[in-house]
């Protein structure tokens, strides 16, 4: 079996990150969104694995590289335009061969990785299997209906929905898809859709298996719901201090300190993670916080956030919370209650009254 994890798109909704980085190497606790989706893949056994990129493909490579860190084989597949997700698989078709394979969207999050579901559809011998979870707004996404414990249908964000079992972005497939995929007219959209593929499989009278998932979910296209994952993952990290922590500091389990990290005179409030070589300097960091490599923050009041690598934050005089903070970014001074979204390299000087 494979792997195919699709990398590209433009991240429009989680701007301004995404003018500078591929959307899904934005962190989750300090590791990118896709890193999850690698390593989970290899967990269930799938070590050759296809990255289906866009514009952003030199990015996408560059970290993740040939594999090895992951236990993994992988193999860069351009896409020449976002053409839709059915397009991604036909454009990966010498990659993927004859084999069974997983689709996995790279910007969905899953608590507690996929081996149960990978299993069970090579149990099953089905030609394809759909991951579904319930969702309060089914109008929001592609919805499946069911029969007898078989998908009848995939109806595409429903204005009247029959169920509330979306579809998860984590699909397999065998070969038998491709023939499918080979026969779609583009959607309104311009697209070559995947729900149009497993649909064009029911009709065909081919059986498509579905699994209700009993675990954390979230598409991360959102700040929102890259905050809601954040904190998901920090509450399930065990406590552990690489770094160095003086006399004066305080520290409130369950925190991860990596190597060369500093904490002088501040209280950690976990959970939370603080990244390699950062320094954090007469300050509070509270809780679902992720502060990333070589970062810098002196005098301030952050919770609920994540900062990226390599930012300095220094004597704010009024608490950061329910923010995201680029690369490279410069915060300094200032004395009043904000949240805040800052894209990389960006440099802010508040006013002290």
């Amino acid at each position: 079996m494979k792997g195919l994890v699709l990398s590209g798109g433009k991240g429009s909704r989680l701007r301004p990150f995404t003018y500078t980085n591929a959307k899904q190497l934005v962190p989750i606790a300090n590791k990118p969104v896709i890193f999850y989706t690698i390593e989970q893949l290899v967990e269930a056994g799938i070590t050759e694995i296809g990255i289906v990129v866009g514009d952003t493909g030199d990015q996408v490579a560059a970290a993740i590289g040939d594999g090895s860190q992951f236990g993994a084989r992988t193999t860069f597949i351009q896409q020449h335009a976002p053409l839709g997700i059915a397009h991604a698989v036909a454009t990966a078709r010498d990659f993927l061969g004859d084999s069974p394979f997983v689709l996995y969207l790279g910007d969905n999050f899953v608590m507690g990785g996929i081996q149960s579901y990978v299993d069970k559809f090579t149990a099953n011998g089905s030609c394809s299997q759909i991951l579904l979870h319930p969702v309060a707004n089914p109008e929001a996404f592609g919805i499946a209906e069911m029969s007898a414990g078989r998908v009848t249908r995939i109806v595409e964000k429903p204005r009247n929905a029959q169920s509330n079992l979306a579809v998860v972005g984590i699909y397999m497939f065998d070969r038998s898809v491709h023939d499918v995929i080979g026969g779609l007219s583009p959607s309104w959209r311009g697209e070559l859709e995947i729900t149009d593929a497993i649909q064009g499989l029911i009709d065909r009278g081919f059986a498509v298996d579905a699994e209700v998932m009993n675990r954390y979910w979230i598409d991360t296209g959102k700040m929102d719901d890259m905050l809601n994952a954040n904190r998901m993952v920090l509450s399930a990290m065990e406590p552990r201090c690489d770094g160095s922590i003086d006399d004066k500091s305080q520290i409130h389990a369950p925190v991860v300190i990596e190597s060369g990290a500093t904490v002088e005179d501040s209280v950690l409030r976990g959970p939370l993670v603080i990244g390699r070589d950062t320094a954090i300097v007469n300050s509070y960091v509270g809780p679902n916080t992720s502060i990333d490599a070589r970062c810098r923050i002196v005098g301030c009041r952050i919770e609920d956030s994540i900062v990226m690598e390599d930012s300095r934050l220094e004597r704010l005089h009024w608490p950061v919370a329910k923010s995201m903070i680029g690369r490279f970014v410069e915060l300094h001074g200032g004395h009043n209650l904000y949240s805040l979204t800052l894209g990389d390299y960006s440099r802010i000087e508040m006013p002290d009254g």
